[in-house]
């Protein structure tokens, strides 16, 4: 059975008829061609879908806010948007060698799994070494994502007990922070001083946790 002969989704024909009324060159076109790509070329989709909440590029096509317009025109839920544009962040920020490979034929890895990476080093206080061999199922080893998400819970399960390392919940909340900041990018009419308030409480975690870390190793 050829490509054409294969049975198309109502999204994927949903994301057709709208693509049909567009300019192939404009931004909207764009997404939703990514969006058609998702499973193959999720990067791509979490850089543009970046691009559309941090212009607000949704508010020009007739939504009244980002998670409409995932929900509404790519058919994505709001949990699946923001972990591919956290994904897409991190992979861009900590795995340049990957970012590098997006225009090869070889599958990146599931953008589920660099999420967990994300998480297991940013919120759930990964040792070193417990980061380490997650990515290497994730980056080397290209386990499926099961089989990661395994991994991550096991680990993360032994680690519910009372966390005494001040700087897990500092870099816990420095990256719930983010998020935020990256959500209010999307907000229209936000009260003056809403956003520079978050970006002090950024600015303030960053410095109790690169004090925190100072301490550790003085210690």
């Amino acid at each position: 059975m050829t490509d054409t002969d294969t049975p198309k989704s109502s999204g994927e024909r949903h994301i057709e008829r709208i693509m049909d009324e567009l300019d192939p060159s404009s931004d909207r076109f764009q997404v939703l061609q990514s969006a058609k790509r998702f499973k193959s070329s999720w990067v791509e989709l979490g850089d543009r879908l970046l691009t559309v909440n941090s212009r607000s590029l949704f508010r020009e096509w007739g939504y009244g806010s980002f998670e409409e317009y995932c929900t509404r025109e790519i058919r994505i839920k709001k949990e699946t948007a923001q972990k591919l544009t956290l994904a897409y962040r991190f992979m861009e920020k900590h795995e340049p060698e990957l970012m590098a490979r997006r225009e090869e034929p070889r599958p990146l890895p599931d953008y589920r799994s660099i999420d967990l990476l994300r998480q297991a080093r940013e919120e759930k206080g990964f040792s070193d070494e417990e980061y380490a061999d997650l990515r290497k199922s994730v980056v080397e080893q290209e386990r499926s994502h099961p089989t990661v998400l395994k991994q991550f819970r096991e680990v993360a399960k032994s680690r519910q007990e009372p966390v005494r390392d001040p700087a897990v919940p500092l870099r816990a909340a420095l990256a719930a922070a983010r998020r935020l900041d990256t959500a209010l990018e999307g907000v229209a009419e936000l009260p003056d001083g809403y956003r520079d308030l978050v970006g002090e409480i950024i600015t303030h975690l960053e410095g109790e946790l690169e004090e925190s870390e100072v301490r550790v190793d003085e210690g």
